[in-house]
């Protein structure tokens, strides 16, 4: 699964009249919920944008072309990061899956998610 850690910090945040451009042009990722539109952009940018209270999220690309209708490599990832007492948000898209981890444990969460690579492997 080759886990890449991104060296930026992001915030999932919603986003609002007020700050659609700024938050829009700076996202990686969006998706529509029926709350409205929420956003996964760079953490410096929701602080430059003034949102309080968003959290600090690691980013680690799984480097393995995962297949959109595969089973299972979401469970591993998952469930290891919970065994560890590691939150995680998963986002699947076109071409890799993505971990987002608090960001103070991100360097545990590559880890723990290199390991589980080396034990697949065997």
């Amino acid at each position: 699964m080759n886990p890449h850690l991104d060296e930026t910090h992001y915030a999932f945040i919603a986003i609002t009249p007020d700050i659609a451009p700024q938050a829009l042009g700076g996202a990686i990722s969006t998706f529509r919920e029926d709350e409205g539109v929420c956003a996964i952009v760079p953490f410096e940018l929701a602080r430059e944008l003034g949102i309080e209270g968003a959290g600090e999220f690691a980013h680690i690309t799984l480097q393995v072309h995962s297949a959109l209708e595969g089973v299972g490599l979401t469970a591993a990832v998952t469930g290891a990061l919970a065994d560890a007492g590691i939150a995680c948000n998963m986002v699947a898209a076109l071409h890799h899956d993505h971990v987002f981890v608090p960001a103070a444990r991100a360097h545990e969460a590559l880890a723990l998610l290199r390991r589980l690579a080396d034990d697949a492997g065997r």
